[in-house]
């Protein structure tokens, strides 16, 4: 972690990607198969020296790189950001399933993606991320349909945030609380105000996220502390009035705990990805998890609320009772700069995604421009923003089964890349590896991915209507992307690095290439 990717180690890390066999499949139109893939190679090349390696060609200084401790923050507000949001599945199922649910959810679930976020973001250390990771297993289409899911089940989890902050101020500021002028001005101008944030760097980001995780995370830990005395173990098992609300509860789990793999799309600005990314969400794991199941001890524990009262931001309420106005106040507004931090980190993902996926020529070129000052991808972070704004007026439960529907139809993908990379690129350069066989690797996927079917089967029909037109959406941008590239009404980015080029000169053309 401590010194920089240089340049120089570009030219053998890519001839070692560039030696590896791949499957058939992924053909570009208008080229014979060795064709397609010698222009395959050269998008993976280009994307990985330009994202991975432009430190020298984008005049990137070495603190703008990420290095561990902001890494780790960022991932922490990514998935997490604190207990905030969490209170619907208290509601939704009670105590006692909500403290299991964040006791072995974030290990069961968050465990096996961060491993394979991990080996994978280490092998293929490109802007992008999961995106280039299907798009090398499978294919343009693939990766296309894949960083559709992700983009927008991102973008429409950003927009969660302006009206979560809103909720929890509608506790000191009534007028905000309620449809209306002052609750859209609200949401709105934070939108724009962070998003111009996210525009001044990746580093200012970073750091922020480091600043601002630790002043939300420090009211939790003092209220954890006071409430210890007060706390009545049998408070846990209070049971809700009627039948318990099993989609909520798990979608609200769900939301709360996905997005490990976000920050794989921003690898090209970590710091020696390889070494950073394992430690790094190793030690988000521990954070997350002591983050939610704490608190909520504490406040379930303390308080004798029940369960019917835990709407978002009763935590807030809490607080106060446990440990007075101060400590409310300082909660509520630890509310406020947790969503900053989600907001922000999940911006900076989205955004280095759209530039990674136009570094492979899966969109125009204009996605990939940076701001000649701050470097960051100004057009993919305006396009974000604009996203964001456009979902923000959504119902809050909508707004979180519609993102994790199209997250778990991604991650099912994910997983299937990571699959299929072990057992038939078994050669490719993983300077982090899981330590586990094909078949347990398999079984280590089959957990999450029975959630990610539950997940899907127990969405509502608005949900699965949403979530095939986005998808059916995806398709057709991606039909409609190649007709362009075809016909050369955009500028993509189809430049051939010379040394891939020449890597490819004299290769045999028995078997494909990835």
């Amino acid at each position: 972690m401590n010194q920089e990717i240089q340049i120089t180690k570009l030219p053998s890390q890519l001839q070692q990607q560039q030696e590896l066999p791949r499957e058939d499949g992924a053909t570009e139109e208008d080229h014979a198969s060795s064709q397609d893939q010698r222009q395959q190679d050269q998008r993976h090349h280009q994307a990985t020296a330009q994202g991975g390696g432009a430190a020298a060609g984008h005049h990137h200084r070495r603190s703008n790189k990420l290095t561990l401790l902001p890494l780790v923050f960022l991932i922490y507000f990514e998935v997490a950001g604190g207990p905030y949001g969490s209170e619907r599945a208290v509601r939704a199922a009670g105590p006692l399933f909500t403290l299991l649910g964040f006791l072995v959810f974030p290990f069961a679930w968050g465990v096996p993606e961060s491993l394979v976020t991990a080996e994978l973001s280490a092998a293929l250390p490109g802007n992008g991320g999961f995106v280039i990771w299907a798009d090398r297993a499978f294919g343009p289409l693939a990766g296309s349909l894949l960083g559709t899911w992700k983009y927008l089940s991102c973008v429409i989890n950003i927009a969660a945030y302006p009206a979560l902050v809103a909720d929890y101020l509608g506790r000191a500021v009534p007028a905000v609380a309620g449809p209306g002028r002052t609750r859209t001005g609200t949401v709105v101008g934070m939108t724009l105000l962070l998003s111009f944030l996210n525009y001044t760097g990746l580093s200012i980001v970073g750091w922020g996220a480091v600043a601002l995780g630790l002043v939300s995370l420090a009211p939790f830990v003092l209220m954890t502390g006071i409430a210890v005395p007060k706390v009545r173990p049998r408070r846990w098992a209070a049971q809700v009035e009627g039948r318990k609300d099993w989609r909520l509860f798990f979608n609200t789990l769900f939301w709360n705990l996905n997005y490990w793999d976000s920050a794989s799309t921003m690898a090209g600005e970590v710091e020696r990805p390889e070494r950073t990314f394992p430690r790094a969400l190793a030690v988000a794991v521990l954070i997350i998890a002591a983050s939610y199941l704490l608190p909520l001890m504490a406040a379930t524990g303390a308080t004798a609320a029940p369960p019917e009262e835990w709407a978002n931001g009763y935590l807030v309420d809490a607080a106060g009772i446990i440990g007075g106005a101060w400590l409310k106040y300082w909660i509520q507004a630890g509310a406020v700069l947790s969503s900053v931090g989600m907001f922000e980190a999940q911006l900076s993902s989205g955004a280095y995604q759209l530039l990674g996926m136009a570094e492979l020529g899966l969109l125009p070129a204009v996605f990939a421009r940076r701001a000649t000052r701050f470097r960051t991808p100004w057009v993919a972070i305006a396009a974000s923003t604009a996203v964001t704004l456009a979902v923000s007026f959504l119902g809050f439960d909508d707004v979180v089964a519609t993102a994790n529907f199209l997250y778990s139809l991604g991650t099912l993908l994910e997983f299937a890349a990571f699959l299929w990379l072990r057992a038939r690129v078994p050669d490719l350069k993983r300077p982090y590896r899981v330590p586990l066989p094909l078949p347990a690797l398999a079984a280590m996927c089959a957990v999450p991915s029975a959630f990610l079917a539950y997940v899907c089967v127990v969405a509502g029909w608005r949900v699965f209507a949403l979530a095939g037109a986005l998808t059916a959406l995806g398709v057709g941008w991606h039909g409609a992307m190649r007709l362009c590239r075809s016909k050369k009404w955009l500028r993509f980015n189809t430049a051939v690095v010379a040394a891939a080029a020449d890597d490819h000169q004299g290769e045999d053309d028995d078997g494909d290439r990835v």
